[in-house]
């Protein structure tokens, strides 16, 4: 089940922080509860990607884009995920998560999220595709539009290589996937 109440919980708790630029950094504590683990009891790879959830909703708050999505009927939707897992995470850690809006394109927009110990040690880092979108239109707005309503520059600050790099690889990654798997499957079974 989605952790709701961790959610408001979120927003509760940085309901005063002050607003932050498009491409500003939200921080974040959270605790590993018993119910994120796996049977090797570390933080299960499914719950990392709920727990960036936990740190990347207040960061739309701060930066006005919840405001925004609501003003023009919009919506918002994880596009992408490409995450590292470099160290372990165990029940009741505490981490400091980071986020923060990095740049966009004509479709997306591309934000960084990293969780870290106490010592500064980083355990994950996320990059995250985000796509606006249009339930009354159907499909995805530009992200410039969104920036345009939110009373920002339009223009993307320059996108990093490393991201520049993930972008282009999922541009040549097949869709649908495993269709040469599903034509060697029905040629056996000829």
């Amino acid at each position: 089940m989605y952790p709701f109440i961790r959610m408001f919980w979120q927003f509760w708790r940085h309901r005063a922080d002050a607003p932050l630029p498009v491409t500003g950094t939200h921080e974040s504590r959270h605790i590993v509860m018993p119910w994120d683990l796996d049977m090797w009891n570390e933080l299960n790879n499914g719950r990392t990607l709920t727990l960036f959830d936990l740190g990347r909703m207040p960061l739309s708050k701060r930066i006005g884009v919840i405001d925004g999505l609501r003003a023009n009927g919009w919506g918002m939707a994880v596009a992408g995920v490409s995450v590292r897992y470099r160290r372990r995470v165990q029940g009741f850690a505490r981490l400091t998560m980071r986020s923060r809006a990095v740049c966009w394109d004509d479709r997306y927009v591309y934000t960084e999220q990293g969780m870290f110990r106490a010592d500064g040690e980083c355990t994950s880092h996320a990059l995250v595709r985000l796509a606006i979108t249009d339930r009354r239109q159907g499909g995805v707005v530009n992200p410039a539009r969104l920036m345009e309503a939110l009373g920002q520059d339009p223009a993307s600050p320059p996108m990093p290589d490393w991201i520049a790099d993930w972008v282009r690889a999922e541009a040549e990654r097949p869709w649908p996937p495993m269709a040469d798997a599903r034509a060697a499957s029905e040629t056996r079974a000829a």
